[in-house]
């Protein structure tokens, strides 16, 4: 998709020509998962792909939004006048959602306009296709109303929408590290604190390759607020144990060890030993990614996957069978599942004259394995949400 594109689409969908064109990325985490409702510190980085929006205003209170990727459901209207929730709204309730926690802080549209989206994230993935078009419509509306915020501002406004509007538990790591992307940087984030720092993804001859497991993940949502829910009661146990902590994230793992007596549930232990080592894995990654021992690194991120299968249970037979055959592919530093689990997407760090040969082997296995095919990108880091010009 390219600028002419985009406006020859928008005109194709509403009759006359675009203004402007906006981009925001997707994301992937290096590593860092399930740690962001924990305290904990997360690893990501923005991508190249995402989602791209074409802004016209109307001289009234309306809104009319079409999506490409959703076409039957034609163009959406609502007032900038009427913006409570709706269960009804299908992915309008995105737009719909940004404007109303935007003018919970004053900050209001005085006129209608058009927009179209059209995303090259694929459905379903777990990179973030949701926090990509909440941050899209953030910095359209603070551009063309000139609303001054800063994109830190924008971020936490995007968690709002999850988290009050629609009432979904999560954390800030995706809105942030959509929103605070930079081009061929990782961002460390210290979900507790919000203090941040770029980090270079120098991972000399290779490249980071996202594998798509091409399943949707249905039980998503139950399943990320039930190991929400198992995280804050292991918590609230260690606490009533007298253990002065605020989140998982403040517990080291010699912590953990010593107070895991006071969890006294199998299940429960697992979960929060996740939480509290993957977080120092995360510390671990980022100080082997920038001292270039990327085997180190490699090591890390297999660590993380295993984790994350063992302990949190959220990979599946997919996201497994992706890791694990990757793990066997010559050229491999590292592969784990990346984004909530249950389907969506895994990374591999793969040497680039290996790619090919990547790709086609760990294809095979899947489609084998599984009975339909995985897709494969090679991810581009990079900037946060943007114009895009002519």
């Amino acid at each position: 998709m390219n600028y002419q594109s985009l406006m020859d689409e928008f005109n194709t969908a509403f009759g006359y020509a675009g203004e402007r064109v906006y981009f925001s990325p997707g994301r992937i985490n290096l590593i860092g998962e399930h740690t962001d409702y924990n305290g904990g510190n997360v690893f990501p980085c923005a991508i190249s792909m995402g989602t791209y929006g074409v802004y016209a205003a109307r001289d009234d209170n309306k809104v009319r939004a079409y999506s490409a990727n959703m076409p039957d459901a034609g163009i959406a209207e609502f007032s900038i006048d009427d913006l409570d929730f709706d269960k009804n709204d299908g992915w309008v309730k995105f737009p719909r959602g940004v404007m109303f926690e935007l003018a919970k802080q004053g900050k209001t549209a005085n006129h209608g306009f058009d927009l179209f989206v059209h995303g090259d994230l694929p459905d379903a993935s777990g990179l973030s296709s949701s926090a990509s078009i909440e941050l899209l419509i953030g910095n359209i509306l603070n551009s063309e109303f000139n609303f001054g915020l800063d994109q830190l501002t924008l971020v936490k406004n995007g968690q709002a929408v999850e988290n009050d509007y629609l009432g979904l538990n999560t954390g800030i790591m995706d809105q942030f590290a959509i929103g605070m992307g930079k081009k061929d940087h990782a961002v460390l984030l210290d979900t507790n604190t919000l203090k941040y720092e770029y980090v270079p993804v120098e991972l000399g001859d290779n490249v980071v390759v996202i594998m798509n497991t091409n399943k949707r993940r249905e039980l998503i949502d139950s399943k990320y607020n039930e190991r929400r829910a198992e995280c804050e009661e292991a918590l609230a146990r260690i606490q009533k144990g007298g253990e002065d902590v605020k989140t998982l994230g403040d517990l080291s793992q010699e912590d953990f060890d010593k107070d895991a007596y006071l969890v006294n549930d199998g299940t429960l232990i697992k979960r929060a030993r996740h939480a509290v080592i993957e977080n120092q894995r995360t510390l671990r990654a980022k100080k082997a990614l920038t001292e270039g021992k990327l085997e180190e690194f490699g090591k890390l991120v297999n660590a993380s996957h295993v984790s994350l299968h063992f302990d949190y249970e959220v990979t599946g037979k997919e996201l497994d069978t992706l890791a694990e055959t990757a793990w066997k592919q010559p050229g491999v530093l590292g592969a784990r599942m990346t984004g909530a689990g249950f389907g969506g997407c895994a990374i591999a760090i793969v040497n680039k004259a290996n790619v090919d040969d990547f790709i086609k082997n760990v294809g095979d296995v899947y489609k084998k394995e599984i009975g339909y095919e995985a897709s494969f990108y090679v991810a581009n880091i990079a900037d946060g949400p943007k114009e895009i010009k002519a």
